[in-house]
């Protein structure tokens, strides 16, 4: 299929939101769920030409298989399983490292899908990700290491994933001195076991800092710690006039 081909069946579609990275500080991300193969393929091919980077959330497995088929000539793919997502870009393109560093905590190994939804999605932001997996308050003890890691690495905001009674964002945001953000998981038992009790604990949280998004919304999460980091990361820099100020001042 010839390109303005793509481009005009693309255009039934989607209209595609090629700068709101430079706008908003993130990138526009293609929820796959929903979607047929054929419109993420286009819709990856389109923000790969036009950004270099493209990343697709809640991808199954038979979804990129399809995408890989399409695309592997044209892009570099990578597929993180867990996760379900898919991160594209132009053959040999790194992204940048921003500065910006962020943990993200699971309480338990059910909650890691989502807790690696999040660590993805900063990681194409350019951000550092600290990873503690399986450290819900059930064994409480399992905090000591993580926390001593975000205070050593100086972590600018945690993303906290549970589920069940979704407890350990409060804990978190009770014993650092940075944002947290709570994720509840749709993982428990019975009455509530869906999220709902997750999220609510969270929201109702006696911890002021913490703040709340969507049940299962590792991304949002990871957007949003990555976009804490980045920016923090970039006002810590010098900007280029205020070296040259610096400069001439010795100068004189």
């Amino acid at each position: 299929m010839k390109h303005h081909d793509h481009r005009e069946m693309l255009d039934t579609f989607a209209n595609l939101d090629y700068v709101r990275k430079e706008r908003t500080g993130i990138p526009e991300v293609i929820l796959a769920e929903g979607k047929t193969v054929e419109q993420v393929v286009l819709i990856v091919e389109s923000i790969v030409a036009k950004t270099g980077v493209a990343m697709a959330t809640r991808v199954s497995p038979e979804a990129f298989a399809g995408i890989r088929e399409r695309l592997k000539e044209h892009v570099t793919l990578r597929y993180y399983e867990s996760a379900r997502v898919v991160a594209a870009s132009r053959p040999g393109l790194k992204v940048p490292a921003s500065g910006g560093t962020i943990a993200v905590l699971a309480a338990g190994t059910s909650d890691l899908p989502v807790a690696e939804e999040a660590r993805v999605t900063a990681e194409v932001m350019g951000c550092k990700v600290l990873a503690f997996y399986d450290v819900g308050v059930a064994g409480i003890h399992r905090l000591v290491v993580p926390l001593e890691e975000i205070r050593k690495h100086d972590a600018a905001a945690v993303v906290a994933v549970a589920g069940m009674e979704g407890a350990l964002p409060t804990v978190v945001r009770s014993l650092v001195a940075v944002p947290v953000i709570g994720v509840p998981t749709s993982v428990g038992y019975g009455y509530g076991g869906r999220g709902e009790a997750a999220l609510m604990t969270m929201l109702q949280s006696c911890a002021p800092g913490l703040t709340v998004v969507n049940i299962d919304n590792g991304f949002g999460a990871g957007a949003t710690a990555a976009l804490i980091a980045n920016r923090l990361a970039q006002t810590s820099r010098p900007s280029a006039a205020r070296r040259r100020a610096k400069k001439s001042k010795k100068m004189l």
